[in-house]
């Protein structure tokens, strides 16, 4: 009996808790994650000026992700920015149930991240800033890796060029003229 409690207990010692957003109250179902923020020095003839840059993803884990990027003097207010922004460039990301519709390599700059589809409940397997952008655009199947450069700004945009490339099975087919069992 006891030795059955502390495999119990064992259990849930290492259980995994599900990762936490930055939730803001607002209505409009948008989650924003913080990515990386930077102090940024300009040297003057008065002295040093300081100032802060904020990266920002937003999605609503449905389909639409967009990144924000803003400076300012203190850190919430370029977060702030960086989000409006963000909310502005949302875009759509096409996908196949819970997963990307085929492989394809994000590049920009020396950055290189290559996506994968995953089997249904293999989870999202990715770095940290690659991680922050397919969550929110509510993939919740994908293998991806990052190459090169792993600046989280550039990683980030890669992400999000590569998720731009992406097309369905419809959407080739209506490209080239012919019905979706055509090509299949």
């Amino acid at each position: 009996m006891q030795n059955n409690d502390r495999t119990q207990a064992g259990k849930k010692k290492f259980e995994r808790r599900p990762r936490k957003f930055n939730k803001s109250a607002e209505d409009d179902g948008i989650f924003k994650k913080t990515v990386a923020t930077n102090r940024i020095t300009k040297v003057v003839k008065g002295g040093r000026t300081l100032r802060f840059n904020a990266l920002v993803v937003v999605g609503d884990k449905k389909g639409k992700v967009g990144i924000g990027m803003a400076k300012s003097a203190e850190v919430p207010l370029a977060v702030e920015k960086a989000t409006q922004r963000a909310k502005k460039k949302m875009v759509e990301v096409a996908m196949t149930g819970t997963t990307i519709p085929h492989e394809i390599i994000g590049k920009f700059g020396k950055s290189f991240v290559k996506m994968l589809p995953a089997k249904e409940g293999n989870g999202i397997i990715a770095g940290g800033s690659v991680r922050a952008v397919v969550e929110l655009a509510g993939i919740k199947d994908i293998t991806a890796k990052a190459y090169g450069s792993r600046n989280k700004v550039n990683c980030v945009k890669a992400t999000i060029n590569g998720l731009l490339q992406l097309k369905t099975k419809e959407e080739i087919a209506s490209l080239r003229g012919k019905t979706v069992e055509e090509i299949m």
